[in-house]
């Protein structure tokens, strides 16, 4: 990674945990009626489907993720994307992100749990017929919609994510991902 890669890694990361930082609780009431609980971690996995800006295709995957939730809507997203399915010419990018998410209040009975979430990282990719490997620097905004079964297990119903690779080797890389999966509330 290029030292402006760096540079803009701990700016986002710093930005993000001074946001986490400055979230505060109602303190005029009992923590869970006013914030939903006291925080949570949760753990999933599920299939995706990546769009490639370079060659112009669609990747499968697995994906894997944890969250940390420090209040009712404000928490702290980690996800991982290996899209190595449906290659072209040994064409393939994984990703390794980290960042903020914020969930909104539920919809229908509170089953719907709509989320914003803003993520950084690194991706890595593989370009035709393993000519060149490389780590770039990658920001990712996306949204979705878990739907709870019960107290602990949750199903990601979608997850959208716009990718943005700003020091590509061939100019910057723009992906689309989309996924589905299963979450268990450890906490």
């Amino acid at each position: 990674m290029s030292r402006q890669n760096i540079k803009w890694l701990t700016l986002c990361a710093l930005l993000s945990l001074g946001l986490l930082a400055g979230t505060t609780y109602a303190r005029a009431q009992s923590p869970e009626s006013a914030t939903g609980g006291e925080g949570g971690f949760t753990v999933g996995a599920g299939i995706s489907a990546l769009h490639l800006q370079y060659g112009e295709h669609w990747l499968l995957g697995a994906n894997a993720s944890a969250d940390a939730y420090v209040g009712w809507h404000y928490g702290v997203e980690g996800e991982a994307n290996w899209a190595r399915w449906r290659q072209q010419s040994d064409t393939w990018a994984t990703t390794y992100l980290v960042g903020t998410r914020y969930q909104f209040n539920g919809i229908g009975d509170y089953r719907y749990r709509p989320y914003a979430k803003f993520l950084i990282g690194v991706g890595e990719f593989n370009f035709p017929y393993n000519y060149a490997f490389g780590r770039y620097f990658v920001m990712a905004p996306g949204a979705g919609v878990d739907y709870r079964l019960n107290s602990r297990v949750r199903l990601r119903l979608f997850d959208v994510e716009y990718q943005y690779w700003p020091g590509f080797t061939y100019g910057s890389m723009s992906n689309f991902g989309v996924s589905t999966g299963i979450r268990y509330r450890i906490r």
